[in-house]
């Protein structure tokens, strides 16, 4: 009789076990290269540089995922991920320790909805629609850095249903590291004050066998400032995209389009206007892109990509031009060889590389002197644990 009744209690702690199974996976990308680039801004004489970059196809970081089955159908989920400049040892996304991503949340059949800091709708858009993937150096996010935007203090939901995948996120305060400037915002949560530092976004994407498209929209309140007036808690950045892809046998073409618009005082990185000698900000931009990726082999990869943005009453309007060959040696650990191109004008001043400053990830914008076209080339090795 004792035997039986311990049986039966070993096995109610048994099935109570199986809805609190958990578990948490160390996980991480250490990316370095050599990188040679032309025209760089401010350096008399001289103006090539040969250096050495952190995170040149992917963002080096490690970071911790954790899961726990709930019972139900239900899990607990949280992610704490923190980028790294390799090169230097420092903390990226301005020293934050958990710069990437820190986040905690719950799961279901219905989707996933996390409280903390995330990347935002427009980050994942990139990475579905973007042929760089959204490589740290070389990719979209030279042209404009929402592509890689990050938002604190906010709200997210992701849910897919069959082909179609919906997201959706609110911030009440995107950026608390810094000064609002053009690239990032005040950290809002100011009482009195809900919209400044406020940014919401949308977005869906569907996916149908070879081919996908999506469609996003996103408005980030900057507080920026404006000359003589201090801050505008009403400055802020509007932002849309529509993209798709194609896939047949091993070849992937890609193309897109981004609208964006500033407004009461914001202005947008890139766009200069000359007017009888004055210079300002453009404050609406159009920008397009297309590629492609093949897979040569199991091993190696190709790909390629242009982008074009028209800044509005502008002739600054700059060309960037990509090619990229990847070889896996295993899944884990791969090279590349990239190099890269940007077509300046008119006072425009487009680099290259887009770098891992700030909360939203470097600009291209500045990185070469003005109306100076750029050629860069970087060789480096990748590995995932």
């Amino acid at each position: 009789m004792k035997m039986k009744l311990f049986a039966a209690a070993v096995a109610a702690l048994a099935a109570g076990g199986a809805y609190a199974q958990s578990s948490v996976t160390l996980y991480g990308v250490v990316d370095a290269g050599v990188e040679y680039a032309n025209h760089q801004p401010g350096v008399t004489g001289s103006h090539d540089v040969v250096r050495l970059t952190s995170g040149n196809m992917s963002g080096s970081r490690w970071g911790l995922r954790g899961v726990e089955d709930l019972g139900g159908g239900l899990k607990g989920v949280f992610v704490l991920e923190s980028g790294f400049n390799l090169d230097t040892g420092t903390s990226g996304q301005g020293g934050r320790l958990f710069g990437r991503q820190a986040f905690v949340g719950l799961q279901s059949q219905y989707g996933t909805l996390s409280l903390g800091r995330h990347q935002t709708p427009f980050y994942d858009f990139g990475l579905a629609f973007d042929p760089m993937a959204i490589s740290t150096n070389y990719s979209i996010t030279a042209q404009d850095a929402g592509f890689s935007s990050r938002a604190d203090n906010s709200i997210k939901y992701t849910g897919t249903f069959g082909g179609l995948t919906g997201s959706l996120l609110y911030s009440t305060g995107a950026n608390t590291v810094g000064t609002a400037n053009a690239f990032q915002g005040v950290s809002g949560e100011i009482p009195g004050n809900y919209h400044t530092g406020r940014e919401y976004s949308a977005s869906l994407i569907y996916n149908g066998g070879p081919f996908s498209i999506g469609a996003i929209f996103d408005e980030t309140n900057l507080g920026a400032p404006v000359a003589g007036t201090g801050t505008n808690p009403n400055a802020k950045v509007q932002r849309a995209s529509v993209a798709g892809t194609y896939a047949f046998g091993p070849a992937k073409v890609f193309a897109g389009y981004r609208y964006a618009h500033a407004l009461s005082g914001a202005i947008l990185p890139g766009g200069v206007t000359t007017n009888n000698g004055t210079i300002t900000n453009a404050t609406v931009s159009n920008l397009y892109w297309l590629g492609a990726g093949y897979q040569l082999t199991p091993a190696l990869s190709l790909t390629g990509a242009a982008y074009y943005q028209d800044f509005r009453n502008s002739g600054a309007d700059p060309w960037s031009f990509v090619v990229s060959t990847d070889y896996a040696f295993s899944k884990r650990t791969d090279a590349y060889f990239n190099v890269s191109y940007t077509k300046n004008k008119d006072g425009s001043n487009l680099g290259v590389s887009s770098g891992q400053t700030g909360n939203q990830g470097g600009s291209g914008f500045g990185t070469t002197q003005g109306s100076y076209n750029q050629f860069g080339a970087v060789v480096g090795v990748r590995h995932k644990f």
